[in-house]
Order: C-alpha cells, then structure tokens, then sequence
C-alpha cells in the first residue's frame, strides 16, 4: 500500500557519481482499470509484461502486450493480496510475487508466492509454493518512528535467491536502505541482511520503490520518484560494494515498478496520480 507524498519537486543529487539523462521514452499508456501497479516482470519471447497491484486490490496478475493492451487476467487461487509490492521471476520464467508491502513495519505474515510458468496459461492459477520470512532486526511491531525499516517495494531473483531492498519510512529519512537474502525455496525463513546504503535525504526523490537485475548479472537498477540508483562493478551479491551512480530521469511521477528488458534498456512503469503517470516508458542507459 502506497501513501504518495509530494512537497515539492526539487533537484537532489546523491554523493556518488553522477549521471543526467533525458531518453525517458513514454512507449503506451496503461489498461484504465489497472490504478495502482506497483510491480512489472518482462518476457522477451512475447514482447508482454506481467504486473499486478497493492493492497485493496485483487490477487491476480495481469499480461500486457506491446501496446498497452490488457491480454490476460490470471487469479492466484490460493493467494491472498495482503500488499503485492513487485514481481519478477526467475531463469526459468516461473513468477514470484511479494507480498510484502509492510507501510507501518506491523505485518508478521510476509511472504513471496511462486507461481511456476505453466500455470500462466491459466485463468485461474494456483501458487506452487510460499515463502515466509521475518527480519531478525526487527524486534518491535512496529519498531519506534526513527526505525521504521522494514517495508519493501523492490526485489529480484537471482541465482536461487530471492534480493529485497527496503523502503525507509522512519522519521528524519536520511536515505539508509538495507538489502536482504532470502533462500528461494518453501518454507518459514529468516532474512539474512547482506548490506545497507545511502541516497540522499529527501523521501520525495530518493525513497526506493521497486528493483530488478540486468539479464547477465551486472547491474542492479533501483527505482525512485524521478531517479535510477545504479550499481555496477561488483563481485557476488556484494551489490553496494560496486559503484553506485545515480540517473536522473527528469521527470516525477509515483514511478512504482522498474525492469530490465535486456542489458542496457530499462522499463519502467507509474501510477496515475493528479492526471500524472499510468504509463509504461522505456529508458536506455547510456
């Protein structure tokens, strides 16, 4: 679940190195019914992305075409939507869905659901297996307003593991994000954090809100409002210990969803939101 805030539209620059592009090619405009995606996965055989949306909303995922076309509607089954926050999926091309939107750090039954790929053919789909986990830091729920870590908007799979990157909602945000490990496999798990960084300290322009993985394991994409943090030049899942460059996208919007659609070219998705957004943009980096 999303709270959108907008105070003002200013330029900030993370202490890193810096990038400014402008390519942010709008490619189709969203289905009307689909208000409030917050997560897209893409395959390239089909040219299609799967999304789906947040709390309130129902548990099904959603394939659109090339145009912007709504192609199929999918009902997980024996899922329940708590707060859907991304989707991706793995080599295989089986989906996960996460289920772990966590806006004032209370929820216990965070989850990710399978989906494996032959069920998407179906219209009504069943979730292969669930993964539940709890973050061992966290001892409170919900922990004090300056601790509020543990909501997540983002997350890849790679190599059998599933990568999450939190959201910061504490009090006096300072851009501190955390990156956990999660073992892809069923079952009752703790998250294993492996990492923590800095953007810059304004929520509007640097709190993170979805993230994906280059198709050859070289880069990591992380979203915001108006901005790609990216990470390049490291080893294993050190992710934070490789470069870290911000792009600016020069354009604001409640950008919610972000995928690499091959090495280089990213897709990125927003909501509608004061006749702003609903729209699917393609952006290449440079």
């Amino acid at each position: 679940m999303k709270k959108f805030f907008l105070f003002g539209i200013s330029i900030v620059l993370l202490a890193c190195q810096q990038q400014s592009n402008t390519d942010l090619k709008t490619l189709y405009s969203l289905p009307k019914k689909l208000k409030e995606v917050s997560g897209i996965t893409y395959f390239p055989e089909t040219n299609m992305i799967y999304t789906l949306e947040d709390s309130g909303n129902k548990n099904e995922i959603y394939a659109i075409n090339s145009e912007g076309k709504l192609e199929k509607t999918i009902s997980i089954t024996n899922a329940q939507n708590v707060d859907w926050e991304d989707i991706t999926k793995d080599k295989e091309e089986n989906i996960y869905i996460g289920d772990f939107g966590n806006n004032d750090n209370e929820r216990q039954d965070l989850c990710i659901y399978k989906v494996a790929k032959a069920e998407l053919s179906k219209e009504n789909a069943v979730s292969e297996y669930k993964v539940s986990f709890s973050y061992p830091e966290q001892t409170e729920f919900p922990p004090k307003k300056k601790e509020l870590f543990y909501d997540v908007e983002g997350f890849f799979e790679y190599q059998t593991y599933f990568y999450l990157f939190t959201k910061n909602r504490s009090k006096g945000f300072d851009g501190t994000a955390f990156i956990y490990k999660i073992k892809n496999a069923p079952g009752t798990q703790k998250a294993v954090k492996i990492g923590e960084f800095k953007t810059c300290n304004n929520y509007n322009h640097c709190v993170l809100t979805s993230a994906t993985i280059s198709p050859d394991g070289t880069k990591i994409a992380l979203l915001s409002h108006d901005k790609i943090v990216l990470f390049k030049d490291f080893n294993g899942d050190s992710f934070n210990k490789g470069t870290q460059t911000e792009i600016a996208l020069n354009h604001f919007s409640q950008k919610e969803a972000v995928i690499f659609k091959d090495n280089n070219t990213l897709l990125i998705a927003d909501e509608k939101t004061n006749k702003i957004g609903g729209n699917v943009y393609e952006f290449k980096l440079k």
